[in-house]
């Protein structure tokens, strides 16, 4: 009986380690490329500038010969502005910049109001400029996004809502300030939820295969949240009912194991 139980006792410790780990061979992105691969040219989606959309937070700065005219113009575009539901939430509080109202405008006591909504940031400018020009000679304009922010959530190791000081913002960029998925994030599944014209459009992004460089969804855009799902081993580490039985059954073998040895 001694010897059966010196044998089932590591048996039980070894279904108990393995049976939440994780394969190697599971981790790394981009299987589908060869080990051997010197060198291999894959096709990428072309990048298309993110658009201005309702409750985005514009910094707007127009440039003159004398800095001093258009000062009014730029001190409404700092003001900060009231961080309801619009600020990011890596920077509560106060957001800097003009918002885009829900007609997609945004409004300034020199300019008046001007419909953005749509547009990309370079286009943008082009539009505030020829208003700017009605008031100021010589005048260069620059329009970038406040708020310009994607969210991270799930397995990986820092979930978080970061703010991107450009517009331009791979998944795998986004992955990497968020410190990576963890050993237990699901990679051929890592879902991208984006908000098109008040609606919720989601993909689901393999990060196992190369294609991914090919969608739309490899560039994120503002407000996009990424999932990573947990895998199997996560869902056996996190089933307690399993851990339950598992320790019992160890706790009533070992017990049982002392008190054979005691009764000897």
């Amino acid at each position: 009986m001694r010897k059966y139980l010196l044998i089932v006792l590591p048996a039980i410790y070894i279904v108990m380690v393995f049976s939440s780990c994780t394969s190697v061979k599971d981790l790394p992105y981009l299987r589908d490329i060869s080990d051997s691969t010197k060198e291999r040219l894959v096709k990428e989606a072309p990048y298309t500038d993110p658009l201005i959309q309702p409750d985005d937070i514009l910094s707007v700065i127009i440039i003159t010969i004398d800095p001093t005219t258009s000062a009014p113009v730029n001190q409404a575009s700092i003001m900060a502005v009231s961080a309801s539901s619009t600020a990011s939430p890596a920077a509560p509080g106060l957001v800097p910049g003009l918002l885009v109202d829900k007609e997609g405008n945004i409004s300034e006591p020199i300019l008046g109001t001007i419909h953005v909504g749509g547009l990309s940031t370079s286009q943008a400018k082009i539009v505030i400029k020829a208003e700017a020009d009605k008031y100021y000679k010589q005048t260069d304009v620059q329009v970038r996004f406040a708020n310009f922010s994607v969210t991270v959530i799930g397995e990986v190791v820092h979930p978080s809502t970061f703010v991107i000081p450009n517009e331009k913002i791979s998944i795998l960029d986004a992955l990497g300030m968020a410190g990576d998925l963890t050993v237990y994030g699901r990679r051929e599944n890592v879902l991208v939820i984006r908000n098109v014209e008040g609606k919720k459009e989601v993909s689901r992004l393999n990060l196992n295969n190369s294609d991914i460089f090919k969608s739309p969804y490899f560039y994120l855009r503002q407000n996009d949240v990424v999932y990573v799902e947990p895998n199997k081993s996560k869902a056996i580490q996190a089933d307690a009912e399993q851990t339950r039985i598992i320790t019992i059954a160890a706790s009533v073998l070992t017990g049982l194991f002392l008190y054979l040895r005691l009764a000897k």
